[in-house]
């Protein structure tokens, strides 16, 4: 994928605040890069999911995530899950 193309969308989800996940950053290219760039700095896991984060861009800042993505998204977190278990 070109560069320029590439996209990245970070979610948060504080299980006792939110009811669902929020879109907190989204861009693509240079924007897309930064997101990774300061994931990593702050190993925040990362997993790439191309059909998704197109349809997670789409979404405001600040939105939760649409019912119809709860499986999807949850199958992240628990992915997120057995990441931090691991260290």
């Amino acid at each position: 994928m070109k560069e320029e193309s590439k996209k990245a969308v970070a979610l948060r989800y504080e299980a006792e605040k939110d009811k669902a996940p929020k879109v907190i950053a989204k861009g693509r290219g240079y924007v897309a890069a930064k997101i990774i760039e300061i994931a990593k700095e702050h190993g925040v896991p990362l997993r790439e999911d191309e059909a998704l984060v197109e349809v997670l861009s789409k979404l405001d800042l600040y939105d939760e995530i649409p019912v119809d993505l709860y499986k999807a998204v949850a199958e992240i977190l628990v992915f997120v899950y057995k990441l931090r278990k691991r260290y």
